[in-house]
């Protein structure tokens, strides 16, 4: 999956709850126009093209509501989205007046909400959808094939010129109102898109500046190492001439494991912190994890108990940096969470073993025992820029950067909480062919 599909996945659920709206909407209009109005003499196509809307709607939300991360076939479905919608406003506008009805000014939503959502060349094949749709009933009335409907006023049928001038009242209206809405919505879709540039411009920015701090980070772990490799030759030498003396010997040895010890945290740092382009490759979990474990340490966890349970689990198709990263991200989350102390569990499992052939899937689960996350607010700590810790320095832009990290390696996250009894965050991936880890 590409960086914009859980961007693209999102939108396609937008444009679906958007139609929810249009629906109602054109209920609305039919029964003022009927019923109130009179100039609709028979709504009942008009209402049957709202039920259809209705029923591939639900088809629509439905297919969105099961598609799983890493699914195709999104931009096509958006594709026929947009195609129905057209065909929908073609038949509504041809049964309410389609040469004299102001409201084919709404044509343009489809195209920019196509040029938003599609790409290449497919925004302009729906443009050439729109023209045929409706040069193709505006010439079929012309040539006699179809029936020409005509708005009336039927309490006014008896005074022709009374009746001309209410419906030129009426179009007018029309057209006033028509334009007006068609300009007020253009304007919130392209401010939309312009306030969604800016936050992904400012993302951008963001991850250049953590990009600077790892290189600046592998930068000073690199000058730790060479002074290091001095002091260890050093104590070589030392521990040579230190002969029999058992005090001596200990201290030497206590500070040659303690130089080892900072050489391979130095040489963890700056692997961790080094770019790397993401490289998809059989990836073991347990070591993700561990080396995880290596760069957190201890130090960080001021009276947190960290657990950590490697399931027999296969590989997974990944990338082993990205993955430390998305769960480095979760743990000084979960760390975070736990000002006062708790427990760090981190454990790798095969979900799902009952109802998919064994280890198709691998998960990993990072909980807490912290202040948990609000019902209220659990739809959204996956949002870019939303965060609960922006007194303390959160960006909100952690928990949306390990969604689309693992969108890139076909996985998933999700999460569960209460307020004071913890957090659980679950990442799923696809194993290796079911292939057992050796």
């Amino acid at each position: 999956m590409t960086l914009a599909s859980p961007i693209l996945s999102n939108r396609a659920q937008w444009l679906v709850k958007l139609r929810w709206i249009a629906c109602v909407g054109v209920v609305a209009v039919v029964y003022v126009s009927s019923s109130l109005l009179g100039i609709l003499s028979d709504p009942m196509p008009l209402y049957l093209i709202v039920v259809a809307m209705l029923v591939y709607n639900s088809l629509f939300g439905f297919r969105e509501w099961r598609r799983g991360p890493g699914a195709g076939g999104l931009d096509h479905d958006i594709f026929l989205q947009i195609a129905l919608d057209q065909i929908a406003l073609t038949l509504l506008l041809y049964f309410s007046g389609i040469s004299h009805n102001p409201f084919v000014f709404y044509f343009v939503f489809h195209l920019i909400i196509a040029t938003l959502l599609l790409r290449g060349w497919t925004p302009y094949i729906l443009v050439v959808l729109a023209t045929c749709l409706v040069g193709g009933v505006l010439c079929l009335q012309h040539l006699r094939w179809i029936p020409v409907i005509s708005l009336s006023l039927p309490h006014l049928r008896g005074t022709a010129d009374s009746s001309l001038h209410a419906l030129d009242e009426i179009q007018t209206i029309g057209i006033v109102a028509a334009f007006g809405s068609t300009l007020s919505i253009t304007v919130y879709l392209t401010s939309s898109l312009q306030r969604y540039i800016h936050r992904v411009r400012a993302a951008v920015r963001q991850k250049e500046k953590m990009l600077g701090i790892g290189q600046l980070v592998a930068g000073i772990s690199h000058q730790i190492s060479n002074p290091l490799d001095g002091i260890q030759n050093c104590l070589r030498t030392i521990s040579e001439r230190v002969g029999d003396d058992a005090q001596l010997t200990n201290y030497v040895r206590m500070m040659t494991e303690a130089l080892d010890r900072i050489e391979r945290t130095a040489k963890r740092v700056q692997a961790f912190a080094r770019p790397h382009g993401l490289k998809l490759q059989d990836t073991d979990v347990n070591q993700a994890i561990e080396a995880t474990m290596a760069i957190l340490g201890e130090g960080q966890a001021h009276g947190v108990e960290i657990v950590v349970d490697g399931g027999d689990v296969p590989l997974v198709r990944g990338d082993p940096y990205t993955l430390q990263e998305v769960i480095f991200n979760l743990c000084t989350n979960a760390l975070a969470a736990m000002p006062d102390g708790g427990t760090l569990s981190i454990r790798s499992f095969s979900p799902d073993t009952q109802s998919f052939s064994r280890n198709e899937r691998v998960a990993i689960e990072v909980t807490d025992t912290g202040v948990g996350i609000p019902a209220n607010h659990l739809d959204r700590v996956f949002e870019p820029f939303f965060t609960t810790r922006a007194d303390s320095g959160g960006t909100g832009l952690g928990l949306g950067l390990c969604r689309m990290l693992l969108s890139e390696m076909d996985g998933s996250i999700d999460v569960r909480s209460k307020v004071n009894r913890g957090t659980t965050f679950q990442i799923t991936l696809t194993a290796v062919g079911g292939e057992e880890k050796g």
